[in-house]
C-alpha cells in the first residue's frame, strides 16, 4: 500500500501534513508523540476518515484491528468473544493457540469483565490477529502489558507480519527493533 501527500486537518489545525510512505508484508510503525496524528492516520487507512488531501493506493481490501479502547464483549469469556468476533472463521483450536501464546488462560470461562486491563489488551490482540484479513492495524496493542506479556505479543504481530502488512501505532519505540519495523516518524 502506498499513501503520498496525506493531509488532515480538524478546523484550522492541521493534524497530518503531507504524509507519505509505503507499506508491504513486515510491521510499519506509525511513530510519534501523542497527538501527532497518529490515530488519525490509521483511522484514514481503515476508511473510517476522510483525508482532506492526499493519495491512497492500494490499502487492503480486509482490515482487522486493535483500537485504543479493547471493544469487547464484557459478558462473554475470551473464547465466546473470539467466537462472536470471527463468526464462520472460528476455530477453537486455533483460537486456544493464540489465546495460550498469548500467555491467556482460556479454559476458566470467566467473563471478560472480571478480567485485568493487560488480559483484555491481549484478547483484544488476538481477535484482530485471528480474523481473516488482508492486514491488521494496531493502535497501542502493547498498552497495559508488563514485559513477560509484552514479549508475548510482540512475537504474536512479528508472526502476523510475516504474511500480511501490519500498521503499528505507537510513541514507544521499545519494540521496533524487535519487530524489524519500517517507522514512519510523524
Amino acid at each position: 500500500m502506498e499513501v503520498k501527500n496525506l493531509c488532515k486537518a480538524y478546523g484550522d489545525r492541521p493534524v497530518l501534513e503531507n504524509v507519505s510512505f509505503e507499506a508491504s508484508v513486515g510491521v510499519t510503525a506509525l511513530w510519534g508523540p501523542s497527538g501527532v496524528g497518529k490515530t488519525t492516520l490509521l483511522r484514514i487507512l481503515l476508511g473510517l476518515e476522510k483525508p482532506d488531501s492526499g493519495e491512497l493506493m492500494g490499502t487492503a481490501a480486509r482490515w482487522s484491528a486493535v483500537f485504543q479502547e479493547d471493544r469487547l464483549l464484557e459478558g462473554l469469556d475470551a473464547l465466546e468473544n473470539l467466537r462472536f468476533a470471527l463468526g464462520t472463521d472460528y476455530e477453537e483450536a486455533k483460537a486456544a493457540a493464540m489465546l495460550t501464546a498469548l500467555g491467556l488462560t482460556w479454559e476458566t470461562g470467566k467473563p471478560v469483565r472480571e478480567w485485568s486491563g493487560g488480559m483484555k489488551r491481549r484478547l483484544a490482540l488476538a481477535r484482530a490477529l485471528l480474523a481473516v484479513s488482508d492486514a491488521v492495524a494496531l493502535d497501542e496493542p502493547f498498552t497495559g502489558l508488563d514485559e513477560e506479556n509484552r514479549r508475548r505479543a510482540v512475537l504474536c504481530v512479528a508472526a502476523a507480519a510475516e504474511t500480511k502488512p501490519v500498521i503499528l501505532v505507537t510513541h514507544d519505540r521499545t519494540e521496533l527493533n524487535l519487530l524489524r519495523a519500517n517507522i514512519v516518524n510523524l
